[in-house]
């Protein structure tokens, strides 16, 4: 890191302005960007169109802050509180995953699976932010949306989410999986559980040293969670109900083996903007 910088970081100058901000803050374009127009509560392009406005003390001082602790790893959703996901703007924070592009590949895949004419019920597990539920729920205002999570901080994010939107066919609970979304059977269940394998070692760089580590890391292989939503899932189903999953990038056979023991058939996957087995579906069996 530059000397410059560290000063920068440390004591921000009299005069300190848009550009020499976003310049001095020793991060890649976007995320000082994305820092900078949060601190003045502003958006990106007002950036762009007053490089050289002069940035009050406080504000610089703030900023820098933040620079800092982006240096250090800190996911940028964490330090300003939000992200976007399919158009929406979520409340993140420690207590959830933040919501990431490839995700969306589960959304659209739900959503060609889930007629837009017709009443259904959703289950979401492991809903975290509600970013996959809301999006559901958002586009298919037919359906009815049960949304879970076994941490209660993880719902209060939701559910602050769920409010800002103003979803009315969204419900959130509390619950370990399906242990408490009743009897009635769900036409589609989704889920981007944890499946990361203990002693990964991605799991010590970058922004997910910041993440909840129980919605990471799923046993030895990664598969624990996987094994016992696919396992329960075919009885939860109604008739020709589907179960869709998120995976690893390195999961794609093993959890096609899963659902074809658990009875589903159809078992379809699909990759995400990367090119990434990132999605498998199946329909069930009655």
């Amino acid at each position: 890191m530059s000397q410059q910088v560290v000063r920068a970081a440390g004591t921000p100058m009299i005069g300190m302005t848009v550009a020499r901000a976003l310049a001095q803050a020793g991060l890649p374009a976007i995320d000082a960007q994305v820092l900078l127009a949060h601190v003045v509560r502003r958006n990106r392009t007002w950036l762009v169109a007053n490089r050289d406005e002069q940035l009050p003390h406080r504000e610089a001082t703030t900023f820098f802050a933040l620079a800092q602790r982006r240096r250090n790893g800190e996911p940028v959703a964490y330090l300003v509180g939000r992200r976007e996901f399919w158009g929406m703007s979520l409340q993140v924070s420690p207590a959830v995953l933040v919501p990431r592009p490839e995700t969306e590949t589960l959304v659209e895949l739900a959503l060609e699976w889930l007629p837009a004419d017709r009443k259904a019920r959703v289950l979401d597990l492991g809903t975290g932010s509600g970013a996959i539920a809301m999006a559901i729920a958002r586009e298919r205002p037919l359906a009815q949306v049960v949304a879970v999570d076994s941490s209660p901080a993880a719902l209060s994010i939701a559910r602050a989410n769920a409010y800002t939107i103003g979803l009315r066919n969204l419900v959130l609970l509390e619950s370990n999986w399906f242990e408490r979304v009743g009897d009635e059977p769900f036409d589609l269940v989704v889920s981007n559980p944890p499946y990361i394998a203990a002693g990964d070692p991605h799991l010590g760089e970058e922004d997910v040293r910041f993440e909840p580590i129980v919605a990471l890391v799923s046993g030895a292989d990664g598969l624990d969670a996987l094994r016992a939503i696919v396992t329960e899932a075919p009885s939860r189903l109604a008739s020709d109900g589907a179960l869709l999953v998120e995976h690893g990038y390195d999961q794609a056979n093993a959890v096609r083996v899963l659902m074809e023991n658990a009875g589903f058939g159809e078992v379809v996957a699909r990759r995400d903007l990367a090119g990434i087995p990132r999605v498998a579906a199946g329909r069930g069996r009655r």
